[in-house]
């Protein structure tokens, strides 16, 4: 059974929930998270697009990824705080970043992915799996 996720960010004019199971928890090493979030890595909880109830209006900053294939993420126009990535080449998901999550203990990553691409000062928990690039397909 699925249980309520939901989140927003810091001033609370953008407020997300879903009530579908996450498809994927992940955290993503790439050098474009890194540098979006200041930071080794995003944390990403992914669930169906549609699933996803949105309140207030997302800004997105569109990249084109290493598949060719773009990347957009969106933060609050207000307080610039991250709170979703839609990507191209998966369009029926929405990332949902973990920071942003009324309950920050919901996340439970599975996965890390571009290790190749890991800071060398990270410290990968050593019970997820590793993917040098990114998820096949």
């Amino acid at each position: 059974m699925a249980q309520k996720i939901s989140g927003g960010c810091a001033c609370g004019a953008v407020r997300y929930e879903t009530d579908a199971d996450p498809v994927l928890m992940v955290n993503c090493h790439c050098r474009d998270c890194q540098q979006a979030g200041g930071s080794n890595y995003a944390p990403i909880l992914v669930v169906p697009k549609s699933s996803v109830n949105l309140r207030g209006e997302l800004r997105y900053y569109r990249i084109v990824g290493n598949t060719g294939k773009a990347v957009e993420r969106g933060f609050c126009p207000n307080c610039g705080c991250q709170i979703a990535a839609r990507l191209e080449r998966l369009p029926d998901v929405l990332g949902l970043q973990a920071g942003s999550l009324d309950d920050p203990s919901q996340y439970k990553p599975s996965m890390d992915i571009f290790t190749a691409r890991a800071q060398p000062w990270d410290q990968l928990h050593p019970d997820t799996r590793k993917l040098a690039q990114g998820l096949p397909g």
